[in-house]
């Protein structure tokens, strides 16, 4: 048995967009789905949205953050979650970062499992995308790394986010101490 990898390398793509897209995507005919802004969401919620969603991307920065830090994110007047909700159960989200009025950030974006394959890619970008243009910024930025979903780049080029730097790091994978923790928290089965 191969010990757990202490480190991941990876490479990060910065993208911008700095003019709202002309294409709109709807949502694809016989799909039962809706977006619903969830506001101040519980905490054990939006860890268990980041888990569904991130885990096989390695999404754990969020995941590590203890209960007041991650509050303090998430609660933020300049945040805001929005659910994907696929025949009435949870199946993604997107976290808009409005800190920076001039410089809105898609922070994340993603669908769980069960959700791909059904056409809501674009859809769910599209809505964000608009989402993250209400406030008439100057640009909206988004970034994914090469452990993300592969669809993940070229989706968001598709859409209109053009490529601005790229940078490499690393980053540490969810260990079986993280997990159990997760577990202990009923965000994830033990």
């Amino acid at each position: 048995m191969s010990a757990e990898p202490q480190t991941l390398d990876t490479t990060i793509t910065f993208l911008e967009m700095t003019v709202p897209p002309v294409k709109r995507y709807p949502l694809p005919l016989g799909v039962n789905a809706a977006i619903l802004h969830a506001e101040k969401p519980q905490l054990a919620f939006y860890r268990f949205l980041q888990f569904q969603v991130g885990y096989p991307w390695k999404w754990e920065y969020r995941l590590r953050m203890d209960d007041e830090t991650l509050a303090s994110v998430i609660h933020a007047d300049t945040t805001e979650i929005y659910v994907l909700y696929l025949d009435g159960a949870p199946a993604g989200f997107y976290e808009i970062n409005r800190a920076d009025p001039a410089s809105i950030d898609l922070a994340y974006f993603g669908m769980m499992p069960h959700a791909a394959g059904r056409g809501l890619g674009r859809w769910l970008l599209s809505r964000a995308i608009e989402a993250c243009w209400a406030s008439e910024p100057e640009r909206i930025t988004v970034n994914t790394c090469t452990l993300d979903h592969p669809a993940a780049l070229p989706l968001y080029q598709k859409l209109g986010f053009q490529p601005v730097r790229r940078e490499d790091s690393t980053l540490r994978p969810l260990s079986k101490t993280d997990l159990h923790r997760l577990a202990e928290q009923g965000i994830v089965q033990g």
